[in-house]
């Protein structure tokens, strides 16, 4: 997989007009969610290329995320005469670009795909990276493809549809690239104001996001080895937000892997030393912006069992990836179910 085309611009609609037109396909397709369609749709008002486009508008949610809403946007692409020289735009946040990825990179065997992403998370993580997918039986991503966007476009002028929730869920993968990075970049994101966010400011700190992901990725496309970095946070996280979607009270993704962050942690603490002080300035932070994990102890085996469902345990055991510091990075930890359960203990208290 190369290296993934992505344009900052302070303008997408001229900038999509470009790619569109060099593209130049036989059918164009643009992908929002009802959201999206009513926020952003209208921020590229100026996109000529767009004005022939066919519309193909999905629920909002991450529970749209799913093979029925799959079905959907094949269905609409049929119907409107799609081809292997198609294109789609997909312009929203996590669930439509990872949900239009899939869709495209299966219609046909494969047609192009650009990705607009709308919100913070999607602009420095779902949108970038070349994984495209939806959940499946209550899991998180259980099927998809790893096939990379024609093209990504980033314009910090989306971010200003967003509410704090959707900043702030954002952000937590950025803390994530952070912890994973080096020390001048976590620092800078502490010192980053999250509760008046300056989008301005927050340009430059979302290019070296994006940065820390690419240049992983690029080591590692398929996830056999680095790549199993930028999921510091998810084992833990990803079985959180499952419970939530199974007790019909879904959370932001971001949220979740924050709270994953807590846990995982303590554990790279517990078990390879990561510094006392950097875990306590990452949980006092955690906890101020996220809240406390509203986990209980009775729900703790149940999170066990929906952490078996990760896609990096092998042999039966549970997989995870730790830190001994921010930067060093510690692949493939196995992790038993007293250690998880001890976590689960810490992302409740944090103490």
């Amino acid at each position: 997989m190369s290296r993934q085309e992505i344009t900052f611009t302070p303008d997408a609609s001229a900038s999509l007009d470009t790619i569109i037109n060099q593209a130049q396909p036989d059918r164009l397709f643009l992908l929002c969610d009802k959201t999206t369609e009513r926020l952003c749709r209208p921020l590229l008002a100026q996109c000529s290329a767009l004005a022939d486009a066919n519309l193909i508008s999905i629920p909002s949610g991450d529970l749209s995320k799913e093979i029925t809403t799959v079905g959907m946007v094949w269905t609409a692409l049929v119907q409107h005469g799609a081809t292997r020289r198609s294109l789609l735009v997909n312009l929203g946040g996590g669930m439509v670009t990872d949900l239009g990825g899939f869709a495209a990179s299966t219609f046909k065997r494969g047609i192009r795909f650009i990705n607009i992403p709308t919100t913070l998370l999607a602009q420095v993580d779902a949108s970038v990276g070349g994984k495209t997918g939806i959940n499946w039986m209550g899991l998180k991503n259980e099927v998809g493809v790893f096939q990379n966007a024609l093209h990504v476009l980033i314009d910090t002028h989306f971010l200003a549809t967003l509410d704090d929730e959707n900043m702030r869920s954002g952000y937590a993968e950025m803390l994530k690239h952070g912890l994973i990075s080096n020390q001048d970049h976590w620092q800078e994101l502490m010192r980053f104001d999250l509760d008046k966010p300056d989008l301005k400011a927050l340009l430059p700190l979302i290019q070296r996001s994006v940065g820390v992901k690419q240049d992983i990725v690029l080591q590692d496309p398929t996830e056999k080895g680095l790549r199993k970095a930028l999921n510091f946070g998810h084992t833990l996280g990803h079985a959180i937000e499952s419970l939530a979607m199974e007790n019909d009270s879904p959370i932001l993704h971001g949220r979740a892997v924050a709270w994953g962050m807590l846990g995982e942690l303590y554990l790279s603490h517990r078990r390879l030393g990561f510094p006392l002080p950097l875990m306590r300035q990452a949980t006092d932070y955690i906890i101020g912006h996220y809240g406390r994990c509203p986990i209980e102890c009775r729900q703790y085996d149940r999170i066990v069992k929906l952490m078996g469902h990760d896609k990096k345990n092998h042999d039966g055991h549970i997989f995870c990836t730790l830190l001994s510091n921010i930067g060093k990075i510690e692949l493939d930890q196995r992790l038993d179910t007293d250690e998880i359960k001890e976590a689960l203990d810490f992302m409740r208290e944090g103490v």
